[in-house]
């Protein structure tokens, strides 16, 4: 059995860090919903809706992550650590996710291939099997470790999620349920 800090320790506006296809998205929906507060995708942010992930401009996506941080309460994940700072000083509280490589895999090609609807999905979802990603997912195996770093050092109340088994239990421990999509 796992212990967990209470839900209230994170505060109105929450922070979720890790690597990709982790289970950031659905978790921040499922926190959202439970804390009531809005659920923001950083990944939303950065790319262009209805193409297969397009970047928006450095500019525009900075824009629109710093008038989202403004808010006065919110669940956010992702990553994007060149606008972490800004994020940090408004944050009130941190979840770091992590999961096993192979199983990051799996659900990215699941997600892909599949054309399964997931929570922080871009609008189209025109989501197409890239190499980069494949590279991507490899390259940041360890990102967790940087993102427990950043939230030790932060200096806010945090929690690390090691794995699925992990992640089941806090969804059980704080009554979160996973928003189906």
């Amino acid at each position: 059995m796992h212990e967990f800090m209470p839900i209230e320790d994170l505060g109105r506006r929450a922070i979720i860090l890790g690597p990709t296809n982790a289970g950031k998205s659905t978790l921040a929906v499922a926190l959202g919903n439970r804390l009531g507060v809005p659920t923001l995708h950083i990944d939303l942010f950065r790319h262009l809706p209805n193409t297969d992930w397009k970047q928006r401009p450095d500019e525009e996506f900075a824009a629109i992550h710093d008038a989202a941080i403004a808010g006065p309460k919110w669940v956010m994940d992702g990553n994007y650590t060149k606008l972490l700072p800004q994020r940090l000083a408004r944050a009130t509280g941190i979840i770091v996710v992590d999961d096993h490589l192979w199983r990051r895999y799996w659900r990215y090609f699941r997600r892909t291939l599949g054309h399964v609807p997931r929570a922080g999905a871009l609008e189209g979802n025109r989501d197409s099997i890239k190499w980069a990603m494949i590279q991507w997912l490899w390259r940041t195996r360890n990102a967790a470790l940087a993102s427990r770093r950043r939230a030790i050092e932060s200096g806010l109340p945090y929690l690390v999620v090691q794995d699925q088994t992990q992640l089941q239990a806090l969804y059980k421990a704080w009554d979160l349920s996973p928003t189906p999509f």
